[in-house]
């Protein structure tokens, strides 16, 4: 009796000792899981601040470099003259880049008075009027237009639409402003309608039957209810477009005539501070005076084009609030 009773005792104490090794397996197992999940966490957490911080320092290098090199620009020529003096001889010694400044903004706005009516009716339509066959017809070759290269853009400008201003007009020039803000407008109106038509399509439906409620009819409720309510997102393509319209370079160069004079005609020949850059930079020993004004011309685009980023980041929180 006394043995048996050792022995069920010596059988217990035998299952006790596996079943605690059992646990403290399972429990190692579980904390090397745990160990791994937080291995894992942390490395990626790394990689993306890595990834960040490796961003955010390309762009303030592109800035410092730009600035560093553009800024001794200053050494030879007064800025006020750099800024406002028309004279852009760089044989002669005279730097003034009002001309292709002033062609800039004039090339963007008048871009602008042409694009944004169009793509707005355009939004309007495919949003509010066009059938949904039309619709899924019409988004897809909008998105198609936009990768199309601007060289393809340029080419069929200068070989199309130049000849047929020199037609319409009577003029021995058909190249300059105007030439270059058709093509441009052609170019930023596939994005800015198809963020204005995004925006539109997600403005409520109870906003239009409140309208429709009151009495109003079609056409006011899109001009005085529907539109004013997307006005956010309309303005975030806007400017979207607006940006690519200033930093295009190859189209404008092929149209406009590349001639550092002031804009003061729509079939004049014409520069902007991109085609500028892309014609003169090579031919310019590094070191130079010149080389440090086109230099300080980049920046001046970097610095629009990072203008027009921050307002659109605030224009997005505007909504977002809203």
């Amino acid at each position: 009796m006394q043995l048996e009773t050792s022995v069920q005792s010596l059988k217990m104490g035998t299952e006790e000792s596996e079943l605690g090794g059992s646990i403290k397996a399972g429990s190692g197992r579980m904390l090397d899981r745990k160990n791994r999940l937080l291995f894992y966490n942390r490395s990626f957490k790394i990689a993306c601040i890595a990834s960040a911080s490796f961003v955010c320092l390309v762009l303030f290098s592109i800035l410092f470099f730009m600035f560093r090199t553009g800024v001794l620009t200053f050494r030879d020529v007064p800025m006020a003259t750099f800024f406002f003096s028309t004279d852009w001889s760089p044989e002669n010694e005279s730097y003034g880049a009002f001309v292709f400044i002033f062609g800039t903004f004039a090339l963007t706005l008048l871009t602008l008075l042409i694009s944004v009516p169009l793509s707005i009716i355009i939004a309007v339509f495919m949003a509010e009027v066009a059938p949904k066959w039309m619709r899924n017809l019409l988004r897809p070759v909008l998105d198609l237009l936009v990768g199309i290269p601007s060289v393809v853009y340029g080419f069929l400008g200068l070989t199309i639409l130049i000849p047929l201003l020199r037609n319409i007009t009577g003029t021995n020039m058909g190249d300059g402003i105007l030439a270059a803000a058709i093509v441009l407008t052609i170019m930023v109106l596939p994005t800015i309608s198809r963020i204005s038509d995004d925006a539109i399509s997600v403005v409520p439906r109870k906003y239009r039957d409140a309208s429709y409620a009151l009495g109003a009819t079609r056409f006011q409720t899109i001009f005085k209810v529907t539109i004013p309510a997307a006005r956010s997102g309309i303005m975030y393509g806007v400017i979207l477009g607006m940006a690519r319209a200033i930093g295009e370079t190859m189209a404008v160069v092929m149209v406009i005539g590349n001639t550092p004079q002031l804009a003061d005609a729509l079939f004049k020949p014409t520069s902007v501070l991109t085609s500028n850059i892309v014609m003169q930079i090579s031919n310019v020993p590094f070191d130079s005076t010149w080389n440090n004004a086109l230099y300080m011309m980049g920046f001046l685009l970097l610095v629009i084009s990072l203008l027009m980023i921050v307002l659109v980041r605030l224009l997005q929180q505007k909504g977002a609030h809203r």
